[in-house]
């Protein structure tokens, strides 16, 4: 990452723009893209999670959380950001517990049979440290399942309604996306998959989402927005 961005800078910017509005706008199932696009993958590559250890690394307002806990999930939730953590713990289900702490720094904690790593990696300026921490969270044969904002169709609705396609003057640079509450940051998608298969894993499956176009907005029917990624662990890190 070449900005003067860190981990740190990042947190606080995430932390400093959660109000309580908006969390309590998304608390039930996100906005409106993770409800219809980002949510219904994740539960469908996750497969019947009843009993099962799930790490929701990045876990923001803990909306997703629940979603696993209510569908019989033991669910353990990392979120480096105060007042979002502070909302989650609010809102726990019994079977959740939350832990402040930042993904590249985790504490040690039991295997999961899952994580899940929701709109988060490309918010996060040291990114390769918070993976490789998922994936040692996972005991052997555990599933990793990642969704980030589509590389290759960020923006994508701000340049569609402006111009009525989509358009990028830059794709394989590395470099910040400032946002109205917090910045992105873009890397090719060679990065997130070599990054996957350095650290041991083979690659299920790769998601990228459309959105119905009975819900009117063109450019999520025509492109997909975002990227969903499951990988299970296989033979040990760094062999």
């Amino acid at each position: 990452m070449t900005s003067a961005w860190t981990n740190e800078a990042a947190i606080q910017q995430w932390d400093s723009g959660s109000t309580r509005e908006s969390m309590e706008a998304t608390a039930v199932s996100g906005d409106f893209s993770k409800e219809h696009l980002v949510n219904p993958v994740l539960l469908r590559l996750l497969g019947d999670v009843r009993g099962r250890r799930v790490l929701d690394a990045g876990c923001g307002n803990g909306y997703f959380s629940r979603m696993l806990a209510e569908r019989g999930a033991q669910v353990t939730g990392v979120e480096p950001a105060a007042s979002l953590v502070s909302f989650a713990r609010e809102k726990s289900a019994a079977d959740i517990s939350y832990l402040q702490a930042d993904l590249a720094h985790l504490p040690e904690l039991e295997p999961f049979d899952a994580v899940v790593c929701s709109m988060v990696l490309m918010a996060i300026p040291d990114w390769k440290p918070a993976m490789r921490a998922c994936v040692e969270a996972l005991r052997p044969g555990g599933l990793f399942v990642f969704a980030i904002v589509h590389p290759a169709f960020e923006e994508l609705f701000g340049t569609w309604r402006e111009h009525g396609e989509y358009r990028r003057k830059e794709y394989l640079a590395e470099y910040e996306i400032v946002g109205r509450g917090a910045s992105d940051f873009h890397r090719p998608i060679s990065a997130y998959l070599n990054e996957v298969a350095a650290l041991g894993c083979r690659v299920r499956e790769v998601v990228e989402p459309g959105l119905d176009p009975a819900h009117g907005i063109e450019a999520y029917a025509r492109m997909p927005n975002f990227l969903i990624v499951a990988a299970e662990t296989g033979c040990p890190i760094g062999q």
